[in-house]
């Protein structure tokens, strides 16, 4: 056996390490969701877009529930506070009535520099 190359396949491996370190992976997509929820549309690589859907759609659910427990995990993630009000107030009543799908990724081509596929990842508008 010695010698010999084993190789793995990567079923049921969902998360998309983005060629990060786990710290500046998670530091990445918590920046990427608060500016998301900020802004409620950024620009940015396809592969981001869709690593961020999953966690902002969390967010604005913890967002609807509304209660304190809902509101410290959201702090906890997000770490900006007139963002977490932005996303209770306003974001979360928004959405009241929809039971999901609450994020939209645009592809918009290839980046001139790295030919990256390029995507706009926004919130929906009802």
């Amino acid at each position: 056996m010695e010698g010999r190359i084993v190789r793995v396949m990567r079923h049921r491996k969902a998360v998309n390490k983005l060629s990060r370190p786990t710290g500046h992976r998670k530091a990445l997509v918590r920046n990427l969701v608060t500016e998301l929820l900020r802004y409620g549309k950024i620009e940015t690589t396809l592969a981001k877009a869709k690593a961020i859907r999953s966690p902002a759609e969390k967010m604005i659910t913890l967002g609807k529930r509304g209660d304190l427990h809902a509101r410290r995990q959201a702090y906890s993630f997000i770490q900006s506070k007139d963002v977490v009000h932005k996303l209770f107030d306003t974001i979360a009543a928004k959405y009241a009535d929809r039971p999901g799908g609450y994020t939209r990724i645009l592809k918009l081509g290839r980046r001139q520099g790295d030919a990256a596929s390029m995507a706009i990842i926004e919130l929906v508008e009802d």
